[in-house]
């Protein structure tokens, strides 16, 4: 047996509302992990994120290693966590390190002087798109989606769109 993972969530806003008010619930989860070495040392940020979890549910703020490393570990099979990570980047890491998802949601990845926007909610970078070409290559979904109830779309569909793979 291993964690039960309930939903791998890229957003560079991490632990927010929608966060906690709508997929927590939606996917009946016990635990929130925050993946990110970027936070995880940073002491500010993680406080921060931690605060921000719903009450009954425990947030906790660890590295991609530490994540890829409990997944494995017996201990942690009662956990029934979501785990969100900033960027697809990490959330590739995690997969590789033998996380089992069929597929990864993604609910904004901020605009920044390096990306493209490619929804309204949505841009990407050349190592953003190597990722999502890797999911893709490795069957694994793209499911764009704010809130659990909005319908689901490809991101695939539209980085194709837009010529980026």
């Amino acid at each position: 047996m291993t964690m039960d993972v309930r939903l791998l969530r890229i957003d560079s806003r991490l632990l927010h509302g929608q966060v906690t008010t709508n997929w927590a619930k939606a996917i009946n989860v016990n635990r929130i992990l925050v993946v990110s070495d970027r936070v995880a040392n940073d002491q500010t940020r993680k406080t921060l994120i931690v605060q921000a979890a719903p009450p009954g549910i425990r947030a906790n703020v660890i590295t991609v290693e530490k994540m890829i490393r409990i997944y494995h570990d017996p201990r942690f099979d009662i956990l029934k966590p979501m785990i969100l990570v900033e960027d697809p980047v990490d959330a590739r890491r995690i997969v590789e390190g033998g996380i089992t998802i069929d597929s990864v949601n993604i609910g904004a990845i901020s605009f920044d002087t390096t990306r493209v926007m490619v929804t309204d909610a949505i841009a990407v970078n050349v190592a953003d798109v190597e990722a999502f070409k890797w999911f893709h290559d490795h069957g694994i979904k793209l499911d764009v989606r704010k809130v659990s109830s909005d319908s689901s779309k490809n991101l695939w569909k539209s980085l194709s769109e837009k010529g980026l793979v």
